[in-house]
């Protein structure tokens, strides 16, 4: 698979500290050693059963192309140095998944400095690059777990539902922003209108999105589109409405689009994370963690898309970011997977 960086066992030796009489994750998971061609892992993987695929797109090409702050670079680096250091176990014991690799961007990553047109021409050419990998993933019958970069890569991954599928996908998003900006060349803050453009999205629900954080603009051409959301104040500040309740009303309105359903989370909702976007006035993990879950039980997930994290961007450094963005992403992982393996069971 062309563009492809292969996490290989070598790779996650460097990564993971084994001890006598417990079993990581890292011994249990599988891993792209194979010099066959992927698509080849991926079939193999799925005979052996593996259910999910976790993969990193490594740019901060996105969020800079947006007029934002990079840093969105490491986040898959510094999940899997967390996640495969968890223990298999009765809960879960790993087997279930394939640590895939990297989608190669150091060629498309510009210097700090670089105006914002080229930096949406290369996000565009990355477009293609997502697209291509996720789709052979979703084609093998696997559901990708994606950890970011941008939120840009939500994008190619909505395209490569509606391609294999031959469906529109319906996605909830747990973001500040819509990520419904205007169609001006392809950024951090347009993935989702490009996707509506581009017949790929059937049904948008945001979640927590910030009352002050999306221009009037955006809101109109969100509502054009028929968008649905929950904001933060409503939920968590104003309390008219409980969590539970706009949980219930969004699985209710993914069921009934009877549609494939991306599940979209932004890093940059969480209070602090460390991420393109940060902000005070976000929600705690536990709840994001419930989002995921309660999503991936009750809906036909095609994918998790973990965006923005930034380690780099952590008030006491990126040895902290590292900490903190991999324990998140590592959290929110497990209760994905969790939340199918319990959806599987229902059914």
């Amino acid at each position: 698979m062309q563009y492809l960086i292969p996490f290989t066992t070598q790779v996650c030796r460097q990564l993971v500290s084994i001890r006598d009489g417990e079993t990581k994750l890292a011994q249990t998971v599988h891993f792209c050693d194979s010099a066959n061609p992927v698509t080849d892992t991926l079939d193999n993987a799925k005979s052996s059963g593996v259910r999910f695929v976790i993969i990193g797109i490594g740019e901060d090409i996105g969020p800079r192309a947006n007029l934002g702050r990079g840093g969105a670079t490491d986040a898959f680096e510094s999940a899997m140095a967390q996640f495969l250091n968890l223990q298999s176990n009765r809960f879960f014991s790993g087997s279930e998944c394939l640590v895939l690799g990297q989608i190669q961007t150091d060629d498309l990553q510009l210097a700090e400095g670089a105006d914002a047109d080229s930096l949406r021409k290369n996000v565009d050419l990355l477009d293609g690059r997502v697209i291509s990998v996720a789709s052979q993933i979703i084609a093998a019958g696997l559901e990708p777990i994606v950890i970011g970069g941008g939120h840009n890569n939500a994008y190619g991954l909505l395209m490569s539902v509606k391609n294999t599928h031959n469906k529109k996908v319906a996605a909830v998003n747990l973001d500040p922003h819509s990520d419904f900006r205007p169609r001006e060349g392809r950024h951090s803050g347009n993935g989702f209108s490009y996707a509506a453009a581009s017949g790929a999205l059937g049904y948008y629900h945001v979640l927590g999105m910030h009352e002050l954080k999306n221009s009037e603009e955006t809101l109109e051409q969100l509502s054009t589109f028929g968008g649905h959301w929950h904001t933060l104040q409503s939920i968590w500040v104003r309390r008219e409405i409980t969590l539970k309740s706009a949980l219930d009303e969004i699985v209710t309105r993914l069921n009934d689009s009877q549609l494939p359903v991306a599940l979209e989370l932004d890093l940059d909702a969480i209070i602090n994370m460390p991420s393109s976007a940060s902000t005070a006035a976000g929600i705690p993990l536990l709840d994001a963690l419930h989002y995921v879950s309660t999503i991936a039980r009750n809906t036909p997930c095609a994918y998790l898309h973990l965006a923005e994290a930034a380690p780099s961007c952590h008030v006491a450094g990126i040895a902290a970011g590292y900490r903190e963005t991999g324990q998140s992403i590592s959290e929110l992982i497990y209760a994905y997977i969790q939340g199918r393996m319990q959806s599987q069971q229902i059914g």
